[in-house]
């Protein structure tokens, strides 16, 4: 069966999310039409890409029939009105990071999915890729023993990236690069709610976050560290720490190596010649797969970012930016 994809957003994500769909076979992934505010915006990307159908409205897309599930690419703050009206026009939904820009939209968001019994997935590729799996097995084989630590970096040079420092955009490390390194401790500490959380940052003229440094204190003495910035290059690597050993992902929001106590590790990504925005994105076709292996088996969320995770993600990221001061225009709505 082939899972027909619609893509709301005409952007740079959304050109290399179908341009990684591409290594996918036909008979299982075809994009039939792709929506944007603009109609020639749509028109291109369309052309671009062989899309059959352009649509210079949302609604015109979750009105489709011929298509079974969205993917969001559009800019933050639209994240969640876009995959609202995808749910409620029973479409499956996949939303790019983060699913919504708080806690109370993320809540209705899965609440109306579970109503309407449709699927929907929080785009974190990342967790879709081989060397997640490599990694959950290695901590769950004891090699690096309790894990005690767990210290995440992610940051680039972005002070000109208008989505990143913006505010009426979501601008800010927090939503932008945070999510990232958020869910790798959520992971490796089993969605389990951090007794305390301390965040501090330097903010920008418009009131969002250019750089954040946070820390989760768990139970029995284990600690996590997230820095995020985007007026320079971290290392962008995660490091869990045990009592026997450390594991480091290098590149860890789309790996494709793990340094484990007995020696690197290597996947290869899948072979392509498309052209892409950004790092290693052909590994999108990770995540598509599992949307179409989870819709096929009747399932409304994926065990690899499953609700639970996103709500949690997204309380992390309310409080992070509370503290910080980091307010949106939607934190003072509903």
């Amino acid at each position: 069966m082939s899972l027909h994809w619609g893509i709301a957003g005409a952007g740079k994500i959304s050109h290399d999310f179908v341009t990684a769909l591409r290594t996918l076979p036909t008979s299982e992934h075809a994009v039939v039409a792709v929506a944007a505010r603009d109609l020639s915006r749509a028109r291109r990307f369309s052309s671009s890409h062989n899309v059959p159908k352009a649509f210079d409205d949302y609604a015109k897309l979750a009105e489709d029939r011929d298509v079974d599930v969205v993917y969001v690419g559009t800019l933050n703050p639209q994240h969640f009105d876009v995959a609202r009206l995808m749910l409620q026009h029973g479409k499956h939904v996949l939303c790019e990071k983060p699913l919504t820009v708080n806690l109370r939209q993320t809540t209705e968001l899965i609440n109306l999915a579970k109503e309407k019994k449709l699927f929907l997935m929080e785009a974190i590729w990342s967790r879709c890729f081989p060397v997640y799996d490599i990694l959950k097995r290695e901590i769950e084989s004891g090699t690096i023993g309790e894990i005690r630590q767990v210290i995440v970096s992610f940051g680039f040079k972005l002070s000109d990236v208008e989505r990143l420092t913006v505010k009426s955009l979501g601008g800010g490390t927090v939503l932008d690069l945070g999510v990232y390194a958020i869910q790798l401790a959520c992971l490796i500490f089993n969605n389990e709610m951090p007794r305390t959380v301390r965040a501090a940052g330097c903010l920008n003229e418009e009131g969002v976050d250019l750089s954040v440094s946070a820390t989760f204190l768990y139970d029995g003495d284990r600690t996590a560290t997230v820095v995020t910035h985007s007026l320079v290059d971290l290392p962008n690597e995660a490091c869990v720490v045990g009592t026997k050993g450390t594991l480091k992902l290098p590149n860890f929001w789309c790996p494709t190596t793990i340094e484990l106590p007995a020696g690197k590790t290597n996947v290869s990504l899948p072979e392509t010649d498309g052209k892409f925005n950004f790092t290693n994105s052909v590994g999108l076709s990770y995540e598509a797969d599992e949307v179409r292996s989870c819709i096929l088996a009747g399932a409304t969320e994926s065990s690899k970012v499953p609700h639970d995770a996103s709500l949690l993600i997204a309380r992390l990221e309310d409080e992070i930016r509370r503290q910080v001061g980091v307010t949106y225009a939607e934190d003072c709505l509903g």
